[in-house]
């Protein structure tokens, strides 16, 4: 647990320079003290500090802890290194959703304003996890069956999403490509808010399960053996894991590796009890979205990058080490 509270405070650190990044002159300490009594601020530094970029910094939080939950329980049920909600088609899923929208027009749940493309991203990805959900249900699916269904899914969904950029105006093209990239600067304090309620509703459950989810890693006949409904707890995990991925996804758009970097990195310091390795991969989920918020500022000044792309850029030689490694430990 300790190393779980050095990785909060580390956190706090870093919501504070992700704060500080930017044009404004802004310190440390003082935008500490403005966080932590707003009545202290003046009106240029609550403009700032409180309207603009805390909303940004914490909402970086929330979809990192959110995509880093999901991945390592992702991980966990389907017992593969390379699970997480970008590979299983999640993400595609919601930009086709978002593309549904923003081409066509087309509003899958009626009546919601402005908020429709976003709706649109939360429903497809939604589905796609209820397809995935459904197709569990199937006698003898194995976890390496559902990942390559997921794999399926991302390429049909990338291809629908082609056919869709294919026909759109420049200016669909456009707010289409900006989605893709997955940005943060849609953030609002009522889309913070829900991040926030949804990883608070998941994680405790996710918690009351960690020895459950802890023996599933020595193997399912163990687990079985000790008492553990594997067949159950894979469901409602998933269950869990596509609300948190559709949430994230539908209000940044696509965020590649976030859910597959930071649980390998709590599974290099803590291993594989849950009761360390969920929290520290939310943590790190979070830190590595803040900090990739921090770099989509700092690399150009005046320019802010989409966090997707340099995301992307992090986590892909990642990606390719651990292929290497799952195919090194595969022929010994």
């Amino acid at each position: 647990m300790a190393l779980v509270g050095v990785a909060a405070v580390l956190l706090v650190c870093i919501v504070v320079i992700d704060v500080i990044t930017g044009p404004a002159d802004l310190s440390f300490w003082r935008t500490l003290q403005v966080i932590l009594d707003p009545s202290i601020a003046t009106p240029k530094e609550g403009v700032i500090i409180w309207d603009l970029r805390l909303p940004v910094a914490l909402m970086a939080v929330a979809v990192g802890a959110m995509l880093g939950v999901a991945g390592a329980e992702m991980q966990t049920i389907l017992n593969n290194p390379l699970a997480d909600p970008f590979t299983l088609g999640l993400s595609s899923a919601a930009s086709f959703g978002a593309a549904l929208a923003i081409v066509m027009g087309w509003s899958v749940i009626p009546g919601v304003g402005a908020l429709f493309v976003t709706m649109n991203a939360f429903v497809v990805a939604m589905a796609t996890s209820m397809a995935l959900f459904a197709f569990t249900r199937l006698r003898g699916v194995s976890p390496e069956a559902m990942i390559l269904v997921g794999i399926a899914m991302l390429f049909t969904f990338n291809a629908l999403l082609a056919f869709l950029q294919y026909g759109a105006s420049e200016i669909q093209l456009a707010q289409l490509v900006f989605w893709q990239m997955g940005s943060l600067a849609r953030a609002t304090w009522e889309k913070v808010g829900i991040c926030l309620a949804v990883l608070g509703l998941v994680l405790p459950y996710f918690i009351y399960k960690s020895w459950a989810l802890t023996a599933l890693r020595m193997g399912e006949e163990k687990a079985a053996a000790l008492g553990v409904n594997v067949s159950a707890l894979r469901l409602t995990v998933l269950a869990g894991v596509s609300l948190l991925s559709a949430v994230a996804v539908s209000f940044v758009g696509a965020i590649a590796f976030v859910g597959l970097v930071g649980p390998h990195i709590a599974r290099m310091i803590v291993g594989e009890d849950q009761r360390g390795f969920l929290p520290l991969s939310a943590l790190a989920g979070a830190l590595i979205l803040s900090g990739t918020s921090i770099a989509s500022k700092a690399i150009t000044p005046g320019i802010v990058y989409p966090i997707g792309m340099i995301t992307s850029l992090i986590g892909i030689p990642f990606f390719i080490v651990l292929i290497l490694g799952q195919r090194k430990r595969h022929w010994q």
